[in-house]
């Protein structure tokens, strides 16, 4: 999947009736005039278009949006579908666009972001509406999840409606390599240190011992990292101020972390997820750390789970679901925004998150699935559907789900300078203090 740099990326369930539909189709069409939090119209107005905005633009994304769209006509036929998708930086360009039309009051009709934190800057500028009625209206309270309503609220309010849910803390292993190396693939280490164990005989095998891409990929392995040897509890302290970025704690994931960058290929630093992850599906390289949208490129590769490849939650994190979603605004000042309205809700019915999910390798967001829905997903979806509905949810910080833009952009740029070597793992600390502290 193509995210954002410095964040992204980077997944909960379908079906429903004939009746269901209708009744969903009628109230999303229905004149009645809602009313926001504040007491304001929310998605009434012009509905002959909807412009939206997103990065994908490619492989598995691109095959996930066109499927959604024949939903979306198929459920609001008299509403055009306007593509305004922006290709280039993994979503970089797109951001960049969309922040200078925001700014000069110009927003499109709705766009694409990462739930969580990384609104807070949109939020506090006034550029979005709450759309805490819609959730009423299309009755998500009850399909979506109480940890996932609970990171979308914002101060009593909710400002996007999520199309998926999608799993960080993910290892994707080569099972020709750990083979090589001795090393059983169905039996992965429990521990960091027992997985750089692991890697030293990856090493003395001949073969690289893990791969990561740019800085948003290098932040989602810091992170993974950080899970592991904080825990859930002191990792989300990170986050409200009750876990120091400076302590003892962050110091030894820093370390773990230097010692598991030392195995990389440099020449991949300046690369997006899709070649940093190819090594492992040649047989090349034995782990990746990457979102489950690593599904679908394994799927495309025609490679197959057991055989080729195994997956498992990076070592300690066993567990904890490292959270992100891809969401979808309202905009104040929308051109159409009864558009945007109907493109909420055909994102978020059951046939507009099957369609979407099925072909991008996340999860719905809804956990409304029967038995028989749910097998229309591959064997890692259901185990991610399983596990996001027992495991610990803990939110990420190179997907926008745990910290603003600001914070993660400059954690971003730290973790880049490490890997180039312009810095120690001591300065990478204490870099990484400062912008926890320069967003608050």
């Amino acid at each position: 999947m193509s995210v954002s740099t410095y964040m992204s990326r980077r997944q909960v369930l379908i079906g429903a009736s004939a009746t269901a539909l209708a009744a969903t189709l009628a109230a999303c069409g229905s004149s009645d005039k809602k009313e926001g939090k504040s007491g304001e119209a929310v998605g009434q107005g012009d509905a002959s278009q909807v412009d939206v905005v997103t990065w994908w633009q490619a492989g598995s994304e691109k095959d996930g949006l066109e499927a959604l769209v024949k939903v979306f006509n198929a459920q609001f036929p008299k509403t055009k579908f306007a593509n305004k998708a922006i290709a280039g930086g993994g979503g970089s360009q797109a951001k960049q666009k969309l922040a200078a039309d925001l700014s000069a009051g110009n927003p499109p009709d709705t766009y694409q972001a990462h739930a969580g934190a990384e609104l807070k800057d949109d939020i506090d500028a006034g550029y979005l509406q709450d759309v805490s009625k819609l959730y009423d209206e299309f009755k998500l309270k009850d399909a979506f999840p109480k940890t996932l309503m609970e990171r979308l609220t914002v101060d009593g309010a909710i400002y996007s409606v999520p199309s998926n849910i999608h799993r960080n803390n993910v290892v994707w292993a080569s099972v020709s390599v750990l083979k090589a190396a001795g090393l059983d693939p169905a039996k992965p280490a429990q521990t960091i240190d027992a997985w750089i164990s692991d890697m030293e005989k990856i090493k003395a095998a001949g073969y690289t011992p893990i791969t990561m891409g740019m800085a948003w990929t290098q932040m989602g392995l810091f992170e993974s990292v950080l899970i592991a040897d904080l825990g859930a509890e002191k990792y989300s302290g990170l986050f409200d101020g009750t876990t120091d970025w400076a302590g003892a704690e962050v110091t030894k994931a820093v370390e773990h972390y230097a010692k598991i960058v030392s195995f990389t290929d440099k020449s991949l630093y300046t690369e997006d997820w899709e070649p940093a992850i190819k090594p492992i599906m040649e047989g090349k390289a034995a782990y990746n750390v990457m979102g489950d949208w690593a599904v679908a490129g394994f799927n495309a590769a025609k490679k197959t789970a057991g055989t080729d490849y195994v997956y498992f939650p990076v070592p300690g994190t066993k567990g904890i679901f490292d959270f992100l979603a891809d969401s979808f605004t309202l905009p104040e000042k929308a051109k159409h925004p009864g558009g945007a309205k109907n493109w909420l809700s055909c994102i978020s019915s059951k046939e507009g998150q099957v369609a979407f999910n099925t072909v991008k390798g996340s999860i719905p967001a809804r956990t409304d699935l029967t038995d028989e829905e749910k097998k229309k997903f591959s064997e890692y979806q259901r185990s991610a559907m399983e596990d996001f509905s027992k495991d610990t949810i803990v939110s990420s910080i190179a997907h926008g789900a745990a910290l603003p833009a600001k914070a993660s952009n400059a954690m971003g740029d730290a973790l880049s300078k490490f890997a180039q070597g312009a810095s120690d793992a001591k300065a990478l600390q204490k870099a990484l203090a400062e912008a926890y502290k320069a967003a608050q």
